[in-house]
């Protein structure tokens, strides 16, 4: 009994970090989630713009990202771990490499807002991560040499001239949801028809 008593405060205190550490991570969540949609909108939007749009004051938003380049920083390294978890989730050791392609779009087409933020916001191309290969690049093409080595994509080509142009493709299925209101699944559908095509042997 006095052991439980001693324990106790600790458990207590356990806890209240526990508490504290999970809050901290949803507001980090709800800045960055605001912070896609407002620059996405506004390229040149304020810190105190996200941290409106976010529910937060902006004194909040400056302890998490004191700097603009810290936020951005932060939106790439969360896109970089949703491109992995899409590329993991695509399965691209599975099946003929054509249909592990397709797998993927679908995955990535999901990720638009944010990828086109990287595309289209100046920013990102001063930040580090943006030029350095990722593992999830590197399975891509290693689908895409399997293909071509099973003949069933197009061997004639670099396999990162075939990556390529499923992203040029993709873009442009973004684009075309986002700018010309074209329904998603049609853009989609759009995407990968071309890729069919592209990339067939």
């Amino acid at each position: 009994m006095g052991s439980d008593d001693t324990s106790a405060p600790g458990a207590a205190t356990r806890a209240d970090a526990g508490r504290e550490s999970a809050t901290r991570a949803r507001t980090r969540r709800a800045i960055l989630d605001a912070a896609v949609s407002v620059l996405s909108a506004d390229h040149t939007a304020s810190l105190g713009d996200v941290a409106e749009a976010a529910g937060v004051g902006r004194t909040t938003v400056h302890r998490y990202f004191p700097e603009r380049s810290d936020l951005l920083a932060a939106i790439g390294a969360d896109v970089r771990d949703r491109v992995a978890a899409a590329t993991a989730r695509a399965r691209l050791d599975e099946g003929p490499a054509p249909e592990a392609m397709e797998r993927l779009c679908l995955e990535f087409f999901e990720l638009g807002d944010r990828l086109l933020l990287l595309y289209d916001v100046p920013q990102f191309i001063t930040w580090s991560g943006i030029e350095q290969e990722t593992p999830a690049d590197a399975a891509l093409l290693g689908l895409l040499r399997r293909g071509q080595k099973e003949g069933t994509l197009d061997a004639g080509a670099d396999a990162e001239w075939l990556q390529d142009v499923m992203w040029s493709l993709l873009y442009a299925a973004w684009l075309q949801a986002r700018d010309r209101a074209t329904p998603k699944h049609t853009a989609l559908s759009l995407c990968l028809r071309s890729l069919r095509k592209a990339v067939a042997p």
